[in-house]
């Protein structure tokens, strides 16, 4: 398994990460530095099938 976050709206995606559990780590050390690039959602990938998303990156 290769879990990694999809970027909306660009389509890009991070690094790849062995296990969700590291994802979800990465992603709350960064979502901040993600949403001043722009970034409005991500969406956590494993391989092609969606774990879950796509979730906001702003504030309700």
């Amino acid at each position: 398994m290769t879990y990694f976050w999809r970027y909306h709206p660009s389509g890009d995606a991070s690094d790849h990460f062995d296990d969700q559990g590291a994802a979800e780590e990465w992603l709350s050390a960064h979502w901040r530095d993600l949403a001043d690039q722009g970034v409005d959602e991500v969406t956590l990938m494993d391989d092609t099938e969606t774990v879950y998303g796509p979730m906001s990156l702003h504030a309700p």
